[in-house]
């Protein structure tokens, strides 16, 4: 891809406390791609996500370069980057269990309200048309879905704010083979949309099916990377991650 990269991702280091977490970690991911980090739990993934959406807990600090659409974005706030159309979607999801999925849903979008954007509230149908049973569980109290239903609302309350970037912590965490098969999916469908995606998973097979381009992430530095296709016929990759040696 010849275009220039909506997020790039230069020498990034992060610890907690005097605890390593992060080394030297490169990376950029282009409009419209999906692009995967893989690696075992505890090898950095989630805290590279945070590092890059600056939203490290207060023990955390992160170290090197981010710049999204060009510019250095690493000393804003995540309120800032939210504005500028980066979005994370957590491990944990984080939903407001008490509230109905449609309200989970428009809070997703409140920014863009207080900005009077003319048709923040259309983007709810889009986001039911990608997941029709949100749309059929609407009245529902978030703290009632299923696993997966809490995942589908997760990434579609992202989507309400019409991100540019989107990035996905482990959105199969603890979901049936089914469901990560559906929300796969719906991953790949929301290329269509020109979102750019940066996916972090411990299911290389799912991720690597879906991706452009993937960086394996070991220990918290990047040992692998190179087009999905490539890393998914990689040995090292097929033997520590794919399930087919002694290490999966």
């Amino acid at each position: 891809m010849s275009q220039s990269p909506l997020l790039e991702v230069q020498d990034l280091s992060a610890r907690y406390g005097k605890v390593g977490a992060l080394t030297g970690a490169s990376l950029s991911v282009t409009a419209g791609s999906i692009v995967t980090v893989i690696g075992a739990n505890g090898a950095g993934k989630s805290t590279l996500l945070n590092a890059v959406m600056g939203s490290l807990p207060q023990t955390g600090h992160a170290s090197g370069t981010v710049r999204y659409d060009g510019g250095e974005v690493r000393g804003w706030k995540v309120e800032r980057r939210v504005a500028a159309g980066m979005s994370l979607v957590p491990e944990k999801r984080e939903l407001f269990g008490t509230m109905s999925v449609q309200d989970n849903l428009l809070l997703g979008g409140f920014r863009r309200y207080r900005a009077r954007e003319r048709n923040w509230r259309a983007t709810l149908d889009e986001v039911y048309d990608l997941f029709p049973r949100l749309r059929e569980r609407r009245e529902q109290e978030a703290g009632t879905l299923s696993g997966g239903e809490r995942q589908m609302l997760a990434v579609g309350r992202a989507l309400m704010a019409k991100p540019r970037l989107l990035m996905l912590d482990e959105p199969s965490l603890g979901l049936a083979p089914r469901i990560v098969r559906e929300i796969f999916h719906i991953i790949a469908r929301l290329r269509e949309t020109g979102v750019a995606i940066l996916l972090v998973e411990q299911n290389a097979r799912a991720a690597l099916q879906v991706a452009d381009y993937g960086y394996v992430l070991e220990t918290g530095e990047i040992a692998l990377h190179g087009p999905a296709r490539d890393l998914a016929g990689n040995p090292r990759v097929i033997e520590s991650y794919l399930g087919f040696g002694k290490a999966a």
